[in-house]
């Protein structure tokens, strides 16, 4: 059996390969195409309203927690230095009064000053180093109160500035008083955060639940189409997959689709969007903080595709193991009974116990890696942070940096850490994605898949006529099956069909359920070639009963109809007497609506075969193929069985394939074949006179039942 244990190709995951996929995928994302924007500018906005709220931390503190305010004397410079100094920072300065030339810079504008500059106009005394701070006096501009005790050290329209040390000395209500609009500024900036993160949190509500809803939207679309899919296939392809394989690609392999859908198709376009955010931010408060801190970011890129390298490993180690054990399961479950009935339990347990291990230590090298990644980025943002901390600290103390952007500083390095953590996680998403979507697409294309001719011929009614001429065939190109097959059965005649096991029989009716298609030759029924004629209509039409019976998990009823609508109730009770099968049904007390397990467990081998020719009939089929339908029974069930075939065999074209030779004397035609030819026809009691194969075989189960 081949089994699919290997994660992917190497070397098929690249990115040519991976645009392909991602174009297929597409087209199942389309009919959801303005979702999926509207997801992306949801993320979007998430996205500013999470880079503004450090920034209003800034805010808060800078222009009313420390709202002090430095005096600048420009009259101490010379005309031409004095115009450069308002030509470059003019724009920071706020005018003390009309024909004054002194005025006053915010603490928090002085640090957008350059350092160099700064420290010049220090020296030279054009900026004053006392912090001040502005009271404003009542509209009609005269003192009260308080304002008669401090002494300011400038005077404008409305207001004074006095130094901070003046203030401190004011009792807590007349600070409380003078810092009055500071307060309001707090409370604006609280009743603003507290806006956005209640919008935070709808918009991440709507964000969360419109992936998911594009994601279910999009696995339940792939999962019909791949289900409606591997249903169209040749039965060859059923014989090439393992029932494990194809169950794992319908379920997992889809919902690794939705998870990359869910975490990676727009959240890695917010992580985009705050990284991108944060760099230009910090670039904005402080470029030289911000290109200090960006030092360690080779590191942090270098070790982050180092982590993903071999995470793809660990994930592909991870998805080998897993598929070693739905193999392994789904072949065993199915083979309990051999494997209780040779007492193999132990050895089983072993085996699975190796498999499950193996799973295991590749699970725990997944987790080793997170475990040591996680940490290592954590200490890559302290180790940035400490550098914040000792440079921007410096700045802050030198005034070159406002507290508000150092604390600001820290929030967004925090907040820059978390996209490069989840980018790197959602690249192994990705990965296990493409691989899942590689699976899923090769499932699609993979096998062959029988189509209807595009111009039908069908036969208004099926006499039951089939014709072989000169047909070959081969489940493996070079070992041909059937060589030149020529018969013709007339319609409501009863040919048998007999041979060693390997000689052909089997595959003979097989091509006329269309099951496969002839390599050479063709198959006519009722003088069309069966190439021209609709499936459906072929298998409405034609009755097949096989050796082994699969019944569904449901009801008696349901698996005699097996989805049919058209089929009546009367038609369910006629195919049930027809095939001998109410002496078995009418023991149940619900009678046909009694339920079966899968597999029909609770029943016998014989009732399994007698429901299997109740389904058959329920169609009432015009042609009837029995492929070894008695070879497995006890011989009670056989007479009934026989009685059944006997009635069935009265109106309809039937063709028996069977082992046990008993059963088709009564043929009108006995096909005799050998390695895949024809070697005899004709009836019992001829083939018994001319001494061939058909008397040999005969000869031999005579020889055998009286050795028993």
């Amino acid at each position: 059996m081949h089994q699919d244990f290997g994660y992917m190709e190497e070397g098929r995951l690249g990115r040519p390969y991976n645009l392909r996929l991602l174009k297929r995928l597409a087209r199942y994302a389309a009919p959801y195409s303005g979702t999926v924007l509207g997801c992306l500018m949801l993320a979007l906005s998430l996205t500013l309203l999470d880079l503004s709220l450090p920034y209003l931390s800034k805010v808060a503190i800078d222009e009313f927690i420390l709202s002090s305010w430095y005096r600048l004397n420009l009259s101490g410079l010379e005309q031409e230095d004095r115009e450069l100094f308002l030509q470059k920072y003019g724009y920071l300065i706020e005018k003390s009064g009309s024909g004054s030339h002194t005025e006053l810079i915010s603490n928090s504008n002085i640090k957008k000053i350059d350092p160099a500059d700064l420290r010049g106009y220090r020296e030279k005394g054009v900026i004053m180093d006392r912090h001040l701070y502005k009271v404003f006096m009542d509209d009609d501009g005269t003192d009260a109160g308080f304002h008669t005790r401090l002494n300011p050290a400038e005077a404008g329209d409305g207001y004074m500035a006095v130094p901070v040390e003046e203030i401190n000395r004011l009792d807590s209500t007349d600070i409380k008083a003078i810092r009055e609009g500071d307060f309001r500024g707090l409370a604006l900036i609280g009743i603003v955060l507290l806006v956005l993160v209640i919008l935070s949190f709808w918009g991440g509500y709507w964000e969360e639940y419109l992936l998911e809803y594009i994601g279910q939207n999009i696995m339940q679309d792939i999962r019909n189409d791949l289900f409606r899919r591997i249903q169209a296939r040749a039965v060859g392809f059923f014989e090439e997959n393992p029932v494990g394989r194809l169950v794992t690609r319908v379920t997992n392999d889809i919902e690794n689709l939705n998870e990359m859908f869910k975490s990676v198709l727009v959240t890695v376009f917010k992580d985009i969007f705050i990284f991108a955010g944060v760099l230009i931010i910090l670039l904005y408060i402080n470029w030289r903080l911000a290109l200090a801190s960006f030092i360690i970011l080779p590191f942090i890129f270098v070790f982050t595709f180092l982590f993903s390298s071999l995470m793809r490993e660990a994930f592909r180690e991870i998805r080998e193991k897993v598929a070693k054990l739905n193999v392994f399961q789904q072949e065993r479950f199915s083979g309990m009974r051999i494997i209780q009935l040779f007492a193999g339990e132990d050895h089983q347990m072993r085996s699975f116990s190796d498999l499950n291990h193996e799973n295991f230590l590749a699970g725990m090298r997944q987790i080793k890696l997170f475990a040591v990644f996680v940490p290592v980025m954590e200490l890559f943002s302290s180790f940035t942070i400490a550098l914040i901390i000792w440079h921007g600290g410096g700045k802050v103390i030198g005034d070159q940096l406002s507290l508000g952007s150092l604390v600001a500083f820290i929030s967004y390095i925090q907040m820059f850490f978390k996209p490069i953590r989840d980018i790197s996680e959602k690249y192994n998403i990705m990965q296990l994605a493409m691989a899942s979507t590689e699976r899923i697409f090769e499932s699609m294309d993979s096998g062959r898949e029988e189509h209807d001719s595009e111009t039908p011929a069908p036969p208004s009614a099926l006499k039951g006529r089939i014709e072989f001429r000169d047909v070959s065939f081969s489940y493996v190109k070079g070992v041909p099956v059937l060589r030149d097959i020529s018969f013709e059965i007339k319609p409501g005649e009863m040919v048998a069909i007999v041979g060693a096991t390997g000689a052909g029989k089997t595959t003979i009716a097989g091509l006329i359920e269309r099951f496969y298609s002839p390599d050479r030759g063709s198959i006519l029924l009722d003088g069309i070639d069966i190439r021209a004629i609709p499936r459906e209509t072929i298998r409405s039409g034609i009755g097949l009963v096989m050796q082994d019976v699969f019944i569904f998990s449901g009801t008696i009823r349901e698996n005699i109809s097996l989805g049919r609508d058209y089929l009546a109730e009367q038609d369910i009770i006629d195919a049930v007497r027809d095939a001998n099968a109410s002496r078995f049904i009418e023991k149940f007390p619900d009678g046909l609506n009694h339920s079966l397990s899968e597999g029909g467990s609770t029943l016998s081998g014989g009732e399994r075969q007698l429901l299997s020719f109740a389904r058959a009939l329920a169609s009432r089929p015009g042609i009837l193929i029995l492929d070894e339908a008695t070879s497995s029974v006890d011989p009670e069930t056989e007479r009934y069985i026989q009685d059944a075939i006997l009635g069935m065999t009265r109106t309809r074209t039937t063709l028996v394939i069977a082992h046990r030779l008993s059963t088709i004397r009564k043929a009108d035609r006995i096909i005799v074949m050998h390695r895949g030819k024809i070697y005899e026809q004709g009836a019992h009691e001829e083939l018994m006179t001319k001494g061939g194969i058909y008397y040999k075989l005969n000869r031999f189960r005579e020889y055998s039942e009286s050795a028993a």
